[in-house]
């Protein structure tokens, strides 16, 4: 994962470098043009409550719908610009993902943590086609292969379901898991609580199908390089003592929603100060869905005689 990172950055300069070339050929404002589009995707997203341990590995039935609405900007024969804003969810739970017959899994059956997180997303991102169109909208090419990567704010806000306790809470519930503080956040010797607005990294590819003078047709799936740890609230080590977690939420979903073999119990010895999620791999999310565009006709300006 480490490594697509600066493949990530490598491929946003070679967007920048296009642009810089395409700035520089004659392409006139006649043939620019704008869209605006709707999406409908799947939304996935590789954490610490997944199956396994690495970006391959997702849970399909934790699959959830996501939303999305962009608006393009043409600047070049191969490149445009795409503003877009998005919503969509994402979710794990350890005891549909891990197998507790699986030896390496077995330490996130026990932890038996579950979450949803609803995100919202805008982004901007440099889109760069495969096939390129020095022609007006009208003949732009029936398929048109591309890659895109930008930069995106997102903001979310990780819920956990509340199962059968001894803490007074209503099972069934969500509650948000920020405010909790699960790990100790914002104590003395914890890290500071995590922030629910942040940025990520998106990038990916896509093809579009020309549908008629004014419609596309695009299928595309993209993946977000985030700079957290917390979009499903596992991200350190459990408390160094249960009495660091101050509230009823933050000593079940902090503490007491861990079992050992058998839900509601847990084996203290086996919790305190041990590692809770793997804080060095930051989570990802992965949008995939198709894309209805609608083309704008570009206004055309008459000349002006004297």
């Amino acid at each position: 994962m480490k490594k697509l990172f600066p493949l990530t950055l490598a491929l946003v300069l070679a967007l920048a470098l296009v642009a810089t070339e395409a700035s520089a050929q004659r392409f006139t404002k006649r043939k620019m043009y704008n869209s605006v589009g709707v999406s409908l995707n799947a939304m996935n997203y590789f954490g610490d409550v997944v199956p396994k341990t690495n970006i391959a590995s997702l849970r399909l039935g934790a699959t959830r719908p996501n939303i999305g609405f962009t608006f393009t900007r043409r600047f070049a024969p191969r490149l445009s610009g795409r503003a877009s804003l998005s919503y969509g969810r994402v979710t794990g739970d350890d005891a549909k993902a891990a197998d507790d017959k699986d030896s390496e899994a077995k330490f996130r059956y026990t932890r038996n943590m579950n979450f949803r997180n609803d995100i919202f997303e805008f982004a901007a991102v440099g889109v760069f086609d495969l096939l390129e169109n020095r022609n007006n909208y009208i003949r732009r090419p029936d398929f048109v292969p591309y890659v895109f990567a930008g930069v995106a704010v997102f903001h979310h806000n990780p819920k956990g379901l509340v199962g059968d306790n001894t803490l007074g809470l209503a099972k069934g519930d969500y509650v948000a898991l920020q405010p909790l503080h699960t790990e100790g956040q914002g104590g003395a010797g914890y890290d500071s609580p995590y922030k629910r607005t942040s940025i990520s990294i998106p990038f990916g590819a896509g093809i579009r199908y020309k549908l008629d003078r004014h419609f596309d047709l695009g299928f595309e799936i993209g993946w977000r390089k985030t700079f957290t740890d917390y979009i499903d609230d596992v991200g350190g080590n459990y408390v160094r003592s249960k009495d660091d977690l101050t509230s009823a939420g933050g000593k079940y979903f902090g503490y007491e929603i861990t079992r050992e073999g058998v839900p509601g119990t847990f084996t203290e010895a086996n919790q305190m100060d041990e590692i809770r999620g793997h804080g060095k791999e930051k989570d990802w999310y992965i949008v995939t869905g198709l894309t209805l565009n609608y083309i704008l006709s570009p206004r055309v300006k008459s000349p002006k005689f004297r």
